[in-house]
């Protein structure tokens, strides 16, 4: 009986072994189609997103106008849209991390775009001016959440690729922008010059991105099948992070709500001072078409380029050379070159991918990417939101462009300094890991 029990325990064992020895290679062939075809619906889901980053508010900017007239708001009102989305984006992007943590970034970047979707839907049809700012609201809700988790899906999925995916969302982001801000008038005059019709037809592009997230909502954060990558690249985050202790992190939360301020500034205020100037309206908006579009070839190419420094610092000063020069040009003569300080200024816009490049560079972990890109987005559009008032107030107060343009280049004296701290070889785990 003993041989015999003996022989039967050494079967299993023998049993045992040639399972573990086969297992991962059958799992492995099983796995790695599923695992490619998920990398690819991934990068679908990043671009499809990343285009609705931004229509809800340049497409509302085309046909400002018509809205006021149709809702009969008040200038006032118009004047608090232009501030509501880096409010949004401040207060909501806050509960990014903690919902990617319930329910997985997958899962909320799929319901960020389901909110999207039903904002554009809602607003237009609100019938008045409380209706339609809720629905915007909603819309803004989405992109907030969205905002945030973009770098760390990206972190998780391909962590050594970060700068190419975030150049690649970052791309798409602004072709979504310059796009909605091109098309919107002549895409609304086709469908009848309705305005409701002209915003809410944006819905569809929204709708389409909701679709590469939902075979992906059940992804919750742990290493898996479905996110290969991460398990190789990414290491446990050991203690939970006090963000706010890490100089690096509030470098670039300061970076990114300058860079953020400038970017508004040009959007809101850039075509009325060429028309002030003697600029044809037509052309003036040409010229704001101009300077966002220079953000598609730059946004792909500045996150290669920084992920392969050691320091991001030069790009920042770079930039920020771009942008004084095209403050200045918008000062001494602002018609004169208007085509070069279009381009200048559409170069200096280009610190927002870069600004989204060093908080995946900046984090160790998918965790501490998601608690640094929520501080720093969040702080960051708190820190905007002045900047676009203070420069109408300066304008209507001075009465010209001459003190409105000097606050825009004081502003990117600080932007570079604290661009060029971000821009070091840090990780905020080693300086913000509770003790």
């Amino acid at each position: 009986m003993a041989s015999e029990e003996t022989r039967t325990a050494e079967t299993r064992t023998e049993q045992s072994s040639t399972e573990r020895a086969t297992t991962p290679a059958a799992n492995a062939g099983e796995t790695a189609p599923t695992r490619a075809w998920a990398t690819r619906l991934v990068v679908v889901g990043i671009v499809l997103s990343a285009l609705n980053l931004r229509p809800a508010i340049t497409s509302l900017g085309a046909l400002l106008e018509e809205v006021r007239d149709g809702l009969g708001m008040s200038g006032g009102v118009a004047g608090l849209l232009t501030s509501v989305p880096p409010l949004c984006f401040a207060v909501f992007g806050v509960t990014a991390p903690r919902l990617a943590r319930r329910f997985g970034p997958s899962a909320v970047v799929c319901a960020g775009m389901a909110a999207i979707t039903a904002g554009l839907l809602i607003r237009p049809y609100a019938g008045s001016t409380a209706g339609f700012l809720a629905a915007s609201a909603l819309t803004l809700m989405g992109i907030a959440v969205s905002n945030v988790l973009m770098p760390v899906i990206v972190k998780r999925w391909f962590p050594d690729r970060v700068g190419s995916m975030t150049g690649l969302y970052s791309m798409a982001l602004a072709l979504g922008t310059s796009l909605a801000a091109a098309v919107t008038v002549p895409m609304t005059a086709a469908l009848g010059g309705r305005w409701q019709s002209g915003l809410a037809v944006w819905a569809v592009l929204a709708a389409a991105a909701v679709l590469p997230w939902l075979p992906l909502v059940r992804e919750r954060g742990t290493v898996t099948a479905r996110a290969p990558m991460a398990a190789a690249g990414e290491q446990p985050q050991k203690a939970p992070l006090r963000i706010t202790r890490s100089r690096t992190a509030w470098a670039l939360a300061v970076f990114f709500g300058l860079q953020a301020t400038a970017a508004y500034i040009t959007m809101g205020w850039m075509a009325q001072i060429f028309r002030d100037s003697g600029v044809p309206a037509g052309t003036a908006g040409l010229l704001l078409a101009v300077t966002m579009v220079m953000g598609v070839p730059l946004a792909f190419v500045i996150p290669r380029v920084a992920t392969r420094l050691p320091h991001q610092g030069p790009i920042v000063l770079v930039l920020g050379v771009c942008g004084l020069a095209g403050y200045a040009g918008l000062y001494f003569a602002p018609a004169g070159g208007a085509w070069a300080w279009a381009v200048l200024l559409g170069v200096s816009n280009c610190a927002f991918p870069l600004a989204l490049t060093m908080v995946g560079m900046r984090a160790r972990t998918g965790p501490g990417v998601a608690q640094l890109s929520a501080f720093a987005q969040s702080t960051g559009y708190l820190i905007s939101i002045p900047g676009p008032l203070l420069v109408g107030v300066l304008y209507q107060q001075s009465g010209g462009w001459g003190l409105p343009i000097a606050l825009m280049a004081g502003l990117m004296l600080p932007q570079m300094a604290v661009g060029f701290l971000a821009g070091r070889d840090r990780i905020v785990e080693d300086e913000a890991t509770a003790r």
